[in-house]
């Protein structure tokens, strides 16, 4: 099993799970939109997915304390 070092601080771990947060709403809300047609484009259900796990995958960094983009070596502002 691999062990998720911490790399990322207390200010990083608040924006990612502001950020997960948002992202999660913000799929339900196109979710709610494409199933009720008032909105319609050919990819839809695809940007609800990404913005749905791209939201939980933030929320899961926020928990864990690590930043895949940190781990890769990429300096972050937070």
């Amino acid at each position: 099993m691999v062990m998720l070092e911490c790399n990322i601080d207390e200010r990083g771990k608040a924006a990612r799970l502001v950020g997960g947060i948002a992202g999660v709403l913000f799929g339900l809300v196109l979710a709610l939109l494409l199933a009720t047609e008032t909105l319609s484009f050919s990819l839809g259900w695809y940007a609800v997915a990404g913005a749905v796990f791209g939201g939980a995958f933030a929320i899961f960094e926020a928990r864990a304390g690590w930043c895949v983009v940190r781990a890769m070596g990429f300096k972050t502002p937070l």
